[in-house]
């Protein structure tokens, strides 16, 4: 059986209460209004009465005074009224367990996710890519998975990208065509999204989802705070983070059919920049997640200041539903408070469209399902007090309770661990290694082969110095013999000359001729 949560009093009635069935807190709902109506009190109060049943709650603090539900509140002359006009005495003022986080590491926790987990499909998305483009950037995705290249952080993706169009023309052939123009492309809105602060989104060690699901030791829900001021100048980002959660969510939850209260509730404040400037896609796959994980016991609650703000199709699946106050000052503003009356189930003590511009703070249009889950009639009633304090909290007071948080010091150091961007910084290293090994072979043996020629060279000269010194040395023993011969003839002459010689003439001519 569930408990029921009191959201408010009647306004004619203060006795009559106005509850919310824990049993059917997962069938979503919407609080709407202008600014200044009463929103964010009413968003605390459901908040912390999620808390105080053992209902973990997700909420993104937009403007940042939410962190005011961290402490417990005070009296004052303007809350004593209040009490009065509701006919209570007092109210139990407590803080909610609460845990901060902060996707920049600034106000809160850090919450981080990697390339991987988030996918190419929701990636895409924040990338606002094209069909075409989008089918490159899952081709990048399983060119990784086919090579063992983690992609966990901005600089894998990047070095990824590079990659691919590099080895574009060898890749062609098993993943199709990997267009230049569209991996420019993905790398131009990639460093357009690395502005909006996504660098610090993707990295580990990344988010356990689970750890959004704690109760304290009182049994109480843990409010997990996301410091989202800072977030909502990135829309983009903001609205593929919520959309990430909840896909994580409803892949890690078991079905637990009807329970007696959800295992968590979510609160997206500025619902409109989810689906503002959202693709078809993306629309398709917030509509999916918000109808599929009611089963999964997950409450989506959405704050925004119009209904109109919400596809049609997502706001038919909000069974809860506040409405504060709307202004009728132009046609549009008119349109939007008759959406916002034809959505509520018509009372007839009063006329629900006249009444919504009427509203005073803190006074909503309240329409939530009964025990059987069909939505109740529209009441008209005064929003209960919270119990926590109306001012934000301090940053210290910030600082100390995140200093004794469940998570202290699990996701305040980003890990870098060997990833793509290193397994393909560690591929270019080894290539020019091994370009410089070959280069200094070619270089070794070209000194070699000029050494060779070298020493040819060296051999020949020799050679032709060895053949100049032997034909000198034959021309010396010519010459030596000739120079012999010479001197034995010009003796031989002055031989001759004498009687001695000219009798040997004689003799020698005498036997030439055969006379003695």
């Amino acid at each position: 059986m569930g408990t029921p949560i009191i959201i408010a009093k009647n306004s004619r009635d203060p006795s009559q209460e106005i509850v919310l069935h824990s049993e059917f807190a997962n069938r979503h709902g919407l609080i709407a209004g202008a600014t200044g109506t009463g929103k964010t009190v009413t968003l605390k109060v459901l908040a912390e009465n999620f808390s105080r049943i053992g209902v973990p709650v997700f909420l993104a603090d937009a403007k940042g005074d939410v962190s005011s539900i961290a402490k417990a509140g005070r009296s004052n002359p303007k809350f004593e009224q209040r009490l009065q006009l509701l006919g209570l005495d007092q109210i139990p003022f407590a803080a909610s367990p609460t845990v901060f986080w902060d996707v920049f590491g600034q106000h809160g926790h850090p919450i981080r996710t990697t390339i991987s987990e988030i996918g190419p499909l929701l990636l895409a998305q924040m990338l606002n890519l094209n069909d075409t483009q989008e089918g490159v950037l899952s081709a990048v995705f399983r060119i990784a998975d086919d090579q063992g290249l983690l992609l966990i952080d901005f600089k894998d993706l990047k070095a990824m990208l590079s990659y691919v169009s590099d080895n574009a023309a060898d890749l062609k052939a098993e993943y199709g065509n990997l267009s230049p123009a569209s991996i420019g492309a993905i790398q131009r809105n990639l460093l357009a999204l690395g502005d909006q602060g996504a660098e610090q989104f993707f990295g580990e060690p990344s988010l356990n989802i689970l750890d959004f699901i704690q109760t304290d030791a009182q049994g109480h829900g843990y409010i997990n705070l996301l410091a989202a001021d800072q977030l909502m100048n990135s829309p983009k980002l903001y609205a593929t983070f919520l959309l990430w959660m909840l896909s994580e969510l409803f892949e890690q939850l078991p079905e637990v059919g009807d329970a007696d209260k959800p295992k968590l509730v979510f609160f997206f404040d500025e619902a409109h920049l989810l689906f503002d400037n959202a693709s078809p896609a993306l629309q398709q796959k917030i509509e999916q997640v918000v109808r599929l994980i009611r089963s999964k016991g997950v409450g989506i609650y959405f704050i925004t200041q119009n209904p109109l703000d919400l596809p049609e199709s997502v706001l038919g699946q909000l069974g809860n539903r506040v409405q504060h106050a709307l202004r009728a000052f132009t046609p549009k503003d008119q349109k939007a408070v008759k959406t916002a009356a034809d959505t509520f189930r018509a009372n007839p003590d009063f006329k629900v469209d006249q009444a919504i511009t009427e509203l005073a703070v803190g006074e909503a249009l309240i329409s939530c399902l009964d025990e059987q889950g069909t939505p109740q009639i529209v009441q008209r009633g005064w929003v209960m007090p919270p119990y926590s304090s109306f001012s934000p909290l301090s940053d210290e007071e910030r600082q100390a309770l995140m200093a004794q948080s469940l998570v202290a010091g699990v996701y305040e150091k980003m890990v870098d661990r060997d990833s793509a961007y290193e397994m393909l910084q560690q591929k270019v290293s080894d290539r020019l290694e091994q370009e410089q090994a070959q280069a200094e072979a070619a270089q070794q043996a070209k000194q070699q082969e000029a050494l060779a020629k070298q020493q040819a060279k060296e051999q020949e000269r020799l050679a032709r110095e060895q053949q100049k010194a032997d034909e000198k040395a034959q021309r010396e023993r010519d010459k030596l013999t000739q120079d012999v011969l010479g001197t034995f003839a010009k003796s031989a002459a002055r031989t001759l000359g004498g009687p001695t010689g000219q009798k040997l003439v004689r003799g020698l001519l005498g036997s030439l001729f055969g006379k003695r």
